[in-house]
């Protein structure tokens, strides 16, 4: 990326997108790590596939992005069309995903759940690739969303179409489903 368009916020790339198409390359090299893993980890899709759904959402942004609104943060939006063409993928493949979580998210997420000191990183990954497997989508979706992309409950709130109240009740369930599951 250039020096003076890393500098500039998702807005200005936004604008100066839509003053210039050929700029839209700048919002693809912000965005196409942290998507690509995000589309991984509520999938469970294979890298290939999972750079098959990204190239479709990036189509997606580059096409709607005149009617993004300018009210809402830039990445929810992009997480929202993100996690749009996941699922819509998922479904017509009609496939339980397998692997959600990669070697270096686990220390994030054991430590959000207090089990990391009990089980080996091995034993670890297997255990909570089991259980987010084992978990209502609703549930997997939020813990992903909180744990291993930091995001908070507004913009998770964004991203899912939920009130900010019921991301809470949610990530709470959740937490406990995930606990549950992981004492069986």
């Amino acid at each position: 990326m250039e020096p003076s368009l890393s500098d500039k916020t998702d807005g200005d790339l936004v604008i100066l997108t839509l003053e210039n198409q050929e700029n839209f390359v700048h919002i693809i090299d912000r965005y196409n790590r942290q998507l690509l893993a995000y589309i991984k980890r509520i999938s469970g899709l294979g890298y290939e596939d999972a750079e098959d759904v990204l190239q479709e959402v990036f189509v997606k942004i580059y096409y709607n992005l005149n009617g993004f609104n300018t009210k809402l943060k830039f990445s929810s939006w992009v997480y929202r069309i993100t996690h749009n063409a996941t699922m819509s993928e998922l479904r017509k493949r009609k496939v339980r995903p397998i692997n959600y979580v990669e070697t270096e998210d686990l220390v994030k997420i054991a430590d959000e759940l207090d089990i990391s000191k009990e089980i080996e990183h091995k034993d670890l990954q297997n255990e909570i690739n089991n259980i987010l497997g084992k978990l209502d989508k609703k549930y997997r979706e939020v813990l992903v969303l909180k744990f291993l992309e930091e995001k908070d409950y507004n913009e998770i709130s964004d991203i899912l179409k939920k009130p900010v109240g019921t991301v809470g009740t949610l990530i709470n369930r959740a937490k406990k489903q995930f606990k549950k599951q992981y004492e069986k």
